[in-house]
């Protein structure tokens, strides 16, 4: 990411569909061909591994399988493998500006195994060179889907004792018994990665690279801690000892308290950390430039006990370091690294950040406090190796951000930006990204078409309204792809 360079951050599901969620369709096609016209290099997406309680694509039943909610219903009709009856008549949601996880949950998978019945997939030759691919986590995944669906979506914690605690009689008999449920699970993640793989190719031929984003810890409700228990912090029961998180910041005064099961990381070492080996080729298939979200925790992390019910009585502990991201070099050959280098960022974490020559990130809704030696101002930048962002999916849009703030509460934004009105804000703030000396420069979609606070994508520490949010057709118009393409031009993107 040395050339100078400009994209936008938009989940999937946020492209429009008459489906009730973004999908690796038409749309998406549609909107790689606005980001060419609009001069941007770069699309960032969330996370998409498969969503569990929450709907956090922070929180996945996997760290390598893809999300079926993304599996394009009309390319599926297209290959005959369903009709426009079996998916027009279901209600998906009567907004369409919002995802109605609970209708799409309800009915996704009886539309997908309505194709899957159709489907002579497993005699496809791409079929066979996919299970090849995917052989360290698909079986394992299928399985755990499987069982989810049969103890009635409980978490694996609350199954049967045997299978519980993952036992090898008891993964055979199972894998008998669910073997029909188990198939559809592979075809489901086949269809996904082939349709992916489209995408990307298209996005790819026309100039376009997409920045894929990885959650550093996986949900404890997940195939890889239940399949992988003993690379994490479990007891003999398999229940977590310790639990990640933040300590007190300004998101939530207690803290925050994500309760993912931390890693073993003796354990981790023993292994030659192979799970991340595989974790990190896999996405590197998936994704030209991967960003670790919280990679201060490859440093130093926040243990917390699992008992406790805020973050408060944490303790700083040492990461796998430098040990770990060698591994994720030479396990990501090919695809760039974006380290997600927000929080409370000690010596030892820009240390190694500048070991690995990684771009680190700087948020431009961080940086207007009042105070000119702000990091995160554009004239701080001490080196063209960084991501300039508005924000990300955590923060206010930036007009909900400064929605009630006075005249005199934006003062200071307004000199910095050499604006009177903060109407013009968003644009400003734009506009200063790009100017900056940061190589990448990535917006959301929401503060380019200037929402309010309706559009945020979340709140942490909060669950029920979150990941929501969804662009409406033609909602990105001629007018906004102009003036991004001008912007690139003037700033050399």
């Amino acid at each position: 990411m040395k050339e100078r360079a400009a994209g936008i951050l938009l989940p999937i599901s946020s492209l429009p569909s008459k489906y009730g969620i973004g999908t690796l369709g038409k749309e998406a096609f549609h909107f790689v061909d606005q980001l060419e016209k609009a001069g941007q290099k770069y699309w960032q997406v969330l996370p998409v591994g498969p969503t569990s309680f929450g709907d956090s694509p922070y929180q996945s039943f996997s760290a390598f399988a893809g999300n079926p909610y993304f599996i394009d219903l009309e390319l599926l009709i297209k290959e005959g493998l369903l009709t426009k009856e079996d998916v027009e008549g279901i209600n998906w949601g009567d907004n369409p500006s919002d995802v109605d996880y609970e209708k799409i949950y309800n009915n996704r998978f009886k539309v997908l195994h309505k194709a899957y019945q159709a489907s002579a997939f497993e005699k496809e030759k791409e079929y066979q060179h996919f299970l090849k691919k995917s052989k360290y986590w698909l079986e394992d995944y299928c399985l755990y889907m499987a069982l989810k669906f049969y103890f009635n979506g409980k978490e694996w914690l609350a199954w049967e004792e045997d299978i519980r605690m993952h036992k090898k009689e008891a993964v055979g008999r199972y894998s008998s018994l669910l073997s029909e449920e188990i198939n559809f699970w592979r075809f489901c993640q086949y269809k996904f990665y082939m349709q992916w793989k489209a995408l990307k190719k298209y996005a790819n031929s026309h100039h376009v690279k997409i920045i894929g984003d990885i959650p550093l810890y996986m949900a404890l409700d997940s195939a890889d801690v239940w399949a992988h228990g003993e690379l994490f912090e479990l007891d003999e029961r398999k229940k977590p000892i310790h639990v990640a998180g933040v300590p007190p910041d300004c998101f939530s005064e207690d803290g925050q308290l994500w309760g993912n099961p931390l890693y073993d990381w003796k354990k981790m070492k023993k292994t030659k950390f192979a799970w991340w080996e595989e974790r990190m080729k896999s996405n590197a298939r998936l994704y030209d430039v991967i960003r670790i979200d919280h990679f201060i925790g490859i440093v130093n992390y926040w243990s917390i006990p699992a008992k406790d019910d805020t973050a408060l009585n944490g303790e700083w502990k040492k990461g796998p370091g430098k040990k770990l991201t060698d591994v994720i070099k030479k396990a990501t050959k090919g695809s760039e690294i974006i380290a997600e280098d927000l929080g409370v960022v000690g010596p030892n974490v820009r240390k190694l950040i500048g070991k690995t020559g990684w771009p680190g990130m700087k948020i431009l809704l961080f940086a207007f406090d009042g105070d000119g030696q702000n990091e995160y101002l554009p004239h701080n930048y001490k080196t063209t190796n960084c991501i300039v962002y508005g924000g990300t999916h955590d923060n206010e849009t930036i007009v909900g951000f400064y929605k009630d703030k006075t005249k005199k509460e934006t003062q200071f934004t307004r000199d910095y930006l050499a604006i009177s009105e903060k109407e013009e804000i968003p644009k400003a703030m734009l506009r200063a990204g790009y100017a900056s000396i940061a190589n990448t420069a990535v917006f959301q979609m929401q503060d380019i078409l200037e929402l309010d606070n309706t559009a945020r994508m979340n709140f942490p520490s909060t669950v029920g309204t979150n990941w929501k949010w969804r662009m409406l057709p033609d909602q990105f118009t001629q007018k906004h792809i102009r003036m991004l393409k001008e912007m690139c031009m003037l700033y050399n993107r």
